[in-house]
């Protein structure tokens, strides 16, 4: 599940709304907007972003926090680390390979660590 597909859950569940209502407004098939949920499609364009915030009433710091999420929603990550470091080489084949061992955690600590400051 991607940071979107996870918020957008929480904001369908929190207005009690059945996925295929919203699915319906949106004007997205259920089967899209459920692999959007789940992870299993592209980050959204901002269009589909800026039509959930409306369909929500979403304040602009809620939906500043959406745009940020969709931003970091890639399910499918490449790193490019053609010109960078062996180091870096190294860490993003590492991260590569064990990401999914990783604890809650450790996770949480990683990524606070390479937020933007």
């Amino acid at each position: 599940m991607t940071p979107f597909g996870h918020r957008l859950r929480e904001l369908r569940q929190a207005h009690g709304r059945q996925l295929k209502d919203m699915a319906k407004a949106l004007r997205v098939s259920s089967a899209y907007l459920s692999a959007l949920e789940h992870g299993h499609r592209a980050q959204p364009k901002t269009g589909f972003v800026q039509q959930v915030a409306a369909f929500f009433n979403l304040a602009w710091d809620e939906v500043d926090e959406l745009k940020a999420l969709a931003d970091i929603s890639q399910p499918k990550v490449t790193i490019d680390t053609g010109g960078l470091s062996p180091l870096a080489t190294e860490l993003a084949n590492r991260l590569a390979q064990r990401i999914g061992d990783l604890d809650a955690a450790t996770l949480t600590s990683l990524n606070e660590q390479l937020k933007p400051k």
